[in-house]
């Protein structure tokens, strides 16, 4: 249910970060992982599972959002995660999107 604004103490503006200041340039992150980034926690953070469903619900449309800035790679074994990365035209601070590695 909807609720006013005046019913809060406070608001917030809701701003994300953007993948080239969330990710080591050098390292790839499985989606937990970055729900972990996402709310300034290590990777390895320790957080329970109710929680951890919670941050994934806010990382998952993060990663869509992002797509154009990251890299995926396969997972590692063939029942694993797969894991996302900073581009690098994202880190070097290419806007227009025209710098991709050729494959």
């Amino acid at each position: 249910m909807p609720e006013p604004k005046s019913a809060f103490d406070a608001t917030y503006p809701c701003d994300f970060y953007e993948p080239a200041e969330l990710f080591a340039p050098d390292q790839m992150y499985t989606v937990p992982e970055i729900a972990r980034l996402l709310q300034e926690l290590e990777p390895d953070a320790e957080i329970d599972p109710d929680t951890e469903a919670v941050l994934i619900d806010w990382a998952i449309p993060w990663v869509m959002t992002h797509a154009d800035d990251l890299v995926i790679a396969e997972p590692l074994a063939e029942d694993g995660p797969g894991y996302y990365g900073v581009a690098p035209h994202a880190v070097e601070g290419d806007t227009d999107g025209d710098s991709h590695d050729a494959a």
